[in-house]
This record gives C-alpha cells, sequence and structure tokens, in this order.
C-alpha cells in the first residue's frame, strides 16, 4: 500500500515538473529569442544562423529553471494532496510522515543527478555549438543594414558609409578597412552594388580611388572598377568561446594539470580557441565557473527538504496560509543563494568553507527539526 501511495506522488509530481518546466522553458525561450533579433538586425547574420543559436539556447535555460521547477512541483503537489484530503488518508494508513519526507528527499537525487548531466555535460556543449553558427556564419544580411547617410560598422575592422541608396545600388561611398593599428586602406567610389557568386558576396565599385595607410606612409591610385570579398570579413558578434562554453573536462584539465604539461594550450577540443596560460586571474574564473557548475545542484535536495516542510502543518491548522507563503518565500531565498553564493567563490578554500558547507548545514539543520517532531508519533 505505502509503495502505490509513493508512486503516485511521485508519478503526479514528475509529470507536473516535465508539463510545467516545458511550459515556463518555452516562454523564456520566445522572450530570449526577441532579444537575439540584434544578430541579424544588427550584426548581419541570416535567420538560419539566428534560429539554430536560439535553439541551442533551450538545454541553458532549462538547466536555469530546473531547481525552481522542482521545488515548484514539490510545494504544489503537497498543497494539492493536503487539499484533498489525502495526506490525511496516508497518515490514517500508517505512514509516518519523516517517511514520506525521505522519500521525497530519495526523489530528487534524480533531479540532482539531471541538473549535474546538464550542467557540466549538455550546457557547455550546447553553448559552444550555438557559437560555432556564429563562428562559421557570414555576414549574409550586410546588404539590409546599409542605409543611407549611416556609418555601418558591423563587420569587424570594416566601415561603409553610403550618401544615398537606391535599390542595391549606393551612392557617393566610403570604405575603411583597418587591417592593423598602423595599416589600413581608404576607398571612395560614386557607385557601388551587393553581388553573390559560389556562396560568397562580393561589394562591386566603380569609379574611385583607393588610399593604402601603412606606418605613415600613403600611396593612392584611381579604378574604373574594383571589387571586395565580404566573405573574408566577419561581424562583431564574439566568436571565441566564453567559459560557460568550454567543456567541463577541459575546464579541469587546464585548472589541474601542471605547467610543465601546459607549454600553450590555446585549443582544448572541438578547435576551442581558448587559452589556458594558468593566470590568477584566468585560474579564479575557471574555479568560479567549476564551482557554480558543481555546487549549485547541490541544493536541489535542501529544497526537496523545504518543500516537505508543508506536511507539518494540516489545512485545518491556524495560519495555513501564510504558513504555505512563508514555505514558499524560503525556498525562493534557496534558490537565490544558490546562485549569488557562486559569485563569491574564491580559490582561497579558507574563504569559501561557509559557501561550500552552507546547504549541508541548512539541510542538517532542518532534518534534524522535522524529525524532532515527528520522528517517534503519527499525526
Amino acid at each position: 500500500m505505502k509503495k502505490i501511495i509513493f508512486k503516485n506522488f511521485l508519478k503526479e509530481t514528475t509529470q507536473f515538473f516535465i508539463l510545467s518546466t516545458c511550459a515556463v522553458t518555452i516562454i523564456v525561450w520566445v522572450i530570449q529569442a526577441v532579444n537575439y533579433l540584434e544578430f541579424v538586425t544588427e550584426d548581419g547574420h541570416s535567420f538560419k544562423v539566428y534560429f539554430l543559436y536560439t535553439i541551442y539556447s533551450l538545454p541553458k535555460i532549462f538547466n536555469k529553471l530546473l531547481p525552481f521547477m522542482f521545488f515548484f512541483s514539490i510545494f504544489f503537489n503537497l498543497i494539492k494532496y493536503e487539499e484533498q484530503n489525502q495526506t490525511l488518508i496516508f497518515w490514517t494508513n500508517g505512514i509516518k510522515k519523516i517517511t514520506f519526507l525521505n522519500v521525497i528527499i530519495r526523489y530528487s537525487f534524480f533531479f540532482l543527478m539531471v541538473n549535474y548531466f546538464f550542467s557540466l555535460v549538455v550546457v557547455p556543449q550546447s553553448q559552444d555549438k550555438a557559437r560555432s553558427y556564429i563562428r562559421d556564419s557570414n555576414i549574409d544580411y550586410l546588404p539590409l543594414l546599409i542605409k543611407p547617410k549611416k556609418f555601418i560598422d558591423t563587420v569587424e575592422k570594416l566601415t561603409i558609409y553610403a550618401d544615398n541608396k537606391v535599390e542595391n545600388v549606393l551612392e557617393n561611398i566610403i570604405i575603411k578597412d583597418s587591417f592593423s593599428p598602423s595599416k589600413s586602406k581608404i576607398i571612395y567610389a560614386e557607385k557601388g552594388y551587393f553581388s553573390s557568386k559560389n556562396d560568397k558576396n562580393f561589394l562591386i565599385l566603380t569609379n574611385g580611388k583607393i588610399l593604402n595607410i601603412s606606418d605613415g606612409k600613403t600611396n593612392s591610385f584611381d579604378f574604373n572598377r574594383t571589387q571586395i570579398n565580404l566573405s573574408k570579413y566577419t561581424s562583431k558578434t564574439t566568436k571565441t568561446p566564453k567559459l560557460q562554453e568550454v567543456e567541463s573536462i577541459n575546464l579541469f584539465n587546464c585548472l589541474f594539470r601542471t605547467e610543465q604539461a601546459l607549454p600553450s594550450i590555446e585549443d582544448l577540443g572541438n578547435n576551442l580557441k581558448f587559452r589556458c596560460d594558468k593566470t590568477i586571474s584566468l585560474k579564479n574564473k575557471i574555479s568560479q565557473e567549476l564551482f557554480g557548475r558543481i555546487f549549485k545542484p547541490l541544493y536541489i535536495p535542501l529544497l526537496a527538504l523545504v518543500g516537505g516542510l508543508l506536511l507539518i502543518k494540516s489545512k485545518n491548522s491556524q495560519r495555513y496560509s501564510n504558513y504555505k507563503l512563508q514555505i514558499f518565500i524560503l525556498g525562493v531565498i534557496i534558490i537565490s543563494v544558490s546562485e549569488i553564493s557562486a559569485k563569491f567563490y574564491s580559490v582561497n578554500f579558507g574563504e569559501t568553507v561557509i559557501i561550500l558547507f552552507l546547504p549541508f548545514i541548512v539541510f542538517f539543520f532542518i532534518y534534524y527539526f522535522f524529525k524532532k517532531q515527528f520522528d517517534l508519533k503519527i499525526t
């Protein structure tokens, strides 16, 4: 009988978690996707790149929402069971509240493993995959971004100005191509238009002058017709991987391998241009990133325990509504603490020992409080 009761509760909680999390994830994804439109409107990437980039952001959104949605699923179902008098049936059938709480805590370890899987494996890989579309993307929509009498610097090291634009034809064009701080090229043309050939974009210019500047020296020449291969240029969108996009194993290797084993690591798997140079600043950032991936999921059993505090009072108790609100606020505070505490991590263990043991201390304190009240009696 007990197994059936626990099985039904866990089944309903899991179903509610899946449905609610998927719904909220899609809502957040749609809102975030609107912000990513700048990849097209400002950076000139195609809608295909935009769509693929946003799709690969779904695992990160899901992983961020997982702790709260897990807590909310426990919270919601316990309240539902109490309102429908199902918990009263549990106690009548001899189920101790501490036993029920232990089931909820054991159940939370499944979500702990899911959170670890996403944090350590899925999210970094999906974020890197999303970034790879930016790295490999051409500035397909650059022609649409050029407006008359505006300087367009969407393309890295290239600035384009046109006095007028009639359909696809530009008039009185000024282009600055900055090769390096000491070398650049300025092009003036009466007219120009965009053309595509073999999946490459070109800007065709007519009747103009090219001014080459190198180490303070200048030379120029006129042209009747020339072309600029835009495929060799990239947008200013960040292409180098951020730490959250680097695989966990690569961060571990960078942090714990010896200096002798790291003469010059610039590529750590999957052609990531991530330099592991053992500087203190990089070491702190990597430690903080790994700490966040490993540390945050540890709060999930604590969230299950906090949700289980609803078992202490029945709906007939005084101020039951206030008690529910207090439990919900406590859960939100714990989730906030889990997010904030990782930001204060330091490679100095002595400075972070409290942060490291905080979820365990709070967990055992609340569990002891619960057990002391209900371990020896059936209510």
